[in-house]
Parts: C-alpha cells; structure tokens; sequence
C-alpha cells in the first residue's frame, strides 16, 4: 500500500493553475472538467488536527481530471517537470490502461506537462504518449527529452487562462479527424 506524504503536494501549483483554467471554463459554457480526489485513509494529524501529515492511498488513483469538452469526454492528468528529460515511472501502467480505455470509449486522453524550470506548458496527445511508453517497453529508453515532443502542441497562457488545454484539444482532434 503507498504512502502519502508532502511530498505528494509537488505538482499543486499546477493542479492550481489548472483548476482555475478549469473555473473560466465553466463560467464561459466551455467545459466541464472536474479534480478527481485521490481516496486516502489518514493515519496521523498535526497536533492541531489541522493538517494530515500521514496517510495510504485507499486504491490506484486514475487520472487527475476527468469532464467533457462540448460534448466530448476528456481526461487528463497533470505532471510537473524540472528538468528537460521526463521520467515514464512518473506515469503508471493503470493510468495508461484508464487512459486506453477511455480512448476506446471514444473519450480524448492526454498529458499536461508543465517544464517548471522553463515554465512551459505542453498538451502531449495520447498517442503520442503512447510511443514513448512503447519504446520504453520494448527495452528502450523509459524517459523523453524535451526535443521529442511534438511541435504545435505548446500550451500559451492567453485570455487569462492560464493552462489553455483546450487549444491542444482542439488541435488533437483536427489531426484525428485527417
């Protein structure tokens, strides 16, 4: 069973940004994508009670979003990273299965990545994910660079909004409907 610590807490600021793209959203009849809450059982509090300083998660989590997007099913998950090359075990095997499943569903998957140390945001598509995550499981390298990433799919804060995703979402299904 996992544990949860502050360490889980790592990637907030993008959870943040991402909740707040989520707001404007919804407000302008956009989208209606929601947090999914990962399940955990706390173990010990501060002494205050205040704050959980040790817990299990309760079961794999999936995804970290999960909505619709005109009519569209999505789902996400956020991964922040501080350097130019992406570690795969950031990503687990029950995620990619969700992620298949929902595709075959006929739902869009995919990735938001967010280069802390360059503070670039990317919409990595499904599929393309899914090259690296092959390569990786047929003995290749189990990490991309930054270079590999394809190009067009950055995500530029405008409109206030701060994570525009909906532009990678947009692009992804032009590509799939070619």
């Amino acid at each position: 069973m996992a544990t949860w610590n502050s360490r889980g807490l790592r990637g907030s600021t993008l959870e943040d940004l991402i909740n707040r793209t989520n707001d404007m959203y919804k407000e302008h009849g956009l989208a209606l994508v929601q947090k999914i809450p990962t399940p955990i059982t706390p173990i010990r509090m501060n002494e205050d009670h205040t704050q959980i300083t040790l817990a299990y998660f309760d079961k794999k989590s999936t995804v970290d979003y999960i909505g619709a997007i005109q009519s569209v099913p999505v789902c996400f998950d956020a991964k922040e990273c501080s350097s130019d090359t992406f570690a795969l075990a950031n990503i687990h095997e029950h995620q990619i299965d969700f992620m298949r499943e929902f595709e075959g569903q006929g739902g869009i998957s995919f990735i938001v990545l967010y280069y802390s140390h360059i503070e670039r945001f990317h919409y990595l598509r499904f599929s393309h994910l899914m090259k690296f995550w092959n390569r990786m499981i047929e003995g290749g390298r189990k990490s991309f660079k930054i270079d590999e990433l394809e190009e067009g799919f950055d995500l530029i804060p405008h409109s206030g909004l701060f994570v525009p995703y909906l532009d990678g979402v947009k692009k992804d299904l032009t590509m799939r409907d070619q």
